[in-house]
């Protein structure tokens, strides 16, 4: 493996331990980890150098929640959306029929698709989930293709209960012969704790089910009003609870008592429940933004995801993200940055292997086009992405 030095870096956010932020500072890449960071008088030779000419340098975004696999149109429900009509999880269905229509080249030519935009503005390490099947036999087929191209899949069979299904049989599917079917090609499940999708009993049954089964926990909780998903989250220990847009006091607690015993300067000890906001999608639904400072403030770890999908955050830009959560959510730059980072990490636990730039950890980066990661809110909408390299790949620039 030949080793590359990127070298003149104008300002180099870390999101190691120490939070670090390096002024003239290089990095060297050996094969697919990083080798070496500094200053960039000292940095060591190397085969091949790459000069960032003053831009700055920080982590590849870790979007930690997705949903990618998908066909078909909802431009017509988001039209009708912005006129005043209220998002209801219903409208799932549509891309349902649209998805189950599509052949497996068509899904995965699509998916291909949306993987190279994101990693094209900046996104390193992605999940997505199934759950526009609905199925035994779609979603098994939606995991299967997913599995070759995201670098973690979530079962989402428990998104929409179908059209003319019994609730409380097809709760049954999703936690027997649907979980069986994909259980080889994911290591995530989840569920949609809301009204007009699943209720804390039948979401109490999948949790515990896909939990028996081996699969790691998270949920979607708390988007569109007040509801168990907060409390089921954390009572089972789920990795993350995602959207919050509605969290009382006790939510809010319950959270921040789930990293107790964690040390988020030395990254170690018992870790808790990440509240992952979503703010593409509070943005496109017109709900609340996810109340991000008030979690910060409280002990919490959040995540910052770009939840793109094709009704209600048709976007893979974690960019967009990052400036919303600094401009609207009322983040700092270096907390919106960890949340997109070192947060999204943590929600799909490979905290130890992505989200910060240290040497040993995979070599995900990205440069800006911009002197520091300040301009990703100071230049919101502005394509600042130049170069990113994805396990020590190099995409643009």
């Amino acid at each position: 493996m030949s080793a590359t030095l990127i070298t003149n870096i104008a300002e180099l956010t870390t999101q190691d331990p120490e939070r670090r932020v390096l002024a003239d500072a290089a990095v060297v890449l050996d094969g697919d980890r990083i080798a070496w960071i500094g200053p960039a008088a000292a940095a060591p030779a190397a085969d091949e150098a790459y000069d960032a000419a003053g831009r700055a340098a920080l982590p590849g975004w870790v979007d930690s929640h997705t949903h990618l696999v998908f066909a078909g149109d909802r431009s017509a429900e988001f039209e009708a959306r912005m006129a005043g009509r209220e998002y209801a999880a219903g409208g799932i269905a549509v891309t349902t029929d649209a998805t189950r229509a599509a052949g497996d080249y068509e899904l995965t030519r699509l998916l291909l698709g949306r993987v190279a935009e994101a990693v094209a503005g900046g996104t390193t390490y992605l999940e997505t989930k199934t759950g526009y099947g609905l199925s035994v036999e779609e979603e098994s087929r939606h995991a299967r293709i997913a599995s070759t191209v995201a670098d973690q899949v979530t079962y989402l069979g428990a998104h929409l209960v179908p059209a003319r299904a019994d609730a409380d049989e097809y709760t049954d599917l999703v936690c027997g012969g649907m979980l069986a079917a994909v259980l080889p090609y994911v290591s995530w499940a989840d569920v949609f704790c809301e009204r007009g999708a699943f209720t804390e009993e039948q979401s109490r049954r999948v949790l515990d089910a896909c939990r028996r089964a081996g699969l790691g926990l998270r949920v979607h909780g708390n988007q569109l009003g007040p509801g168990p998903g907060v409390r089921l989250a954390v009572e089972f220990g789920a990795a993350s609870v995602d959207h919050v847009n509605h969290l009382d006091d006790d939510d809010v607690a319950a959270l921040a008592g789930s990293w107790s015993g964690w040390d988020p300067a030395a990254a170690r000890g018992a870790r808790g429940t990440v509240a992952t906001c979503l703010p593409a999608c509070d943005l496109s639904t017109r709900q609340p933004l996810a109340p991000g400072r008030r979690l910060v403030d409280a002990g919490v770890e959040i995540a910052l995801a770009s939840n793109c999908n094709p009704g209600t955050s048709y976007t893979t830009s974690m960019n967009f993200c990052v400036a919303t959560a600094v401009l609207q959510m009322r983040l700092t730059v270096d907390e919106a940055v960890r949340a997109a980072t070192f947060g999204g990490a943590l929600a799909l636990g490979v905290q130890d292997s992505v989200g910060s730039l240290e040497v040993g950890k995979r070599a995900d980066l990205q440069l800006l086009n911009a002197p520091s990661a300040t301009h990703l809110a100071y230049r919101p909408g502005m394509p600042l992405t130049g170069a990113v390299w994805r396990a020590g790949v190099r995409h643009g620039g």
